[in-house]
């Protein structure tokens, strides 16, 4: 006959956050253990890809990670991924040459 489980902790609905999982002990008894939601791989600022280089995790769990696992050692690291970052660095230095190009048509 299967062993019947009562859910010890104070919050017994059955919800997204509130996941129980079976574990069978050493004993060979079965008990509930609270599960913690997966987290999600951080996604580019600007085309929503997921960034590589950076872990999984939930929110709360992710502030309290070490730096080396929450960026990349680039400019915009762990919000844009490098192609972004790419087209904005080409982005800024083709404006900043439109603008030179039209003061030195101004001056002349």
């Amino acid at each position: 006959m299967v062993q019947r489980q009562t859910v010890r902790s104070h919050h017994t609905y059955r919800t997204r956050s509130n996941r129980m999982v079976k574990v069978r002990t050493p004993g060979k008894n079965l008990v509930l253990h609270n599960a913690k939601k997966r987290g999600k791989l951080p996604k580019c600022g600007t085309c929503h890809k997921k960034l590589l280089g950076i872990k999984m995790a939930r929110p709360a769990d992710f502030s309290r990670m070490k730096k080396h696992n929450r960026t990349v050692n680039r400019v915009y690291g762990g919000v844009l991924c490098s192609g972004c970052v790419r087209d904005k660095i080409i982005g800024a230095f083709m404006d900043e040459e439109l603008k030179r190009a039209e003061i030195g048509g101004k001056v002349d």
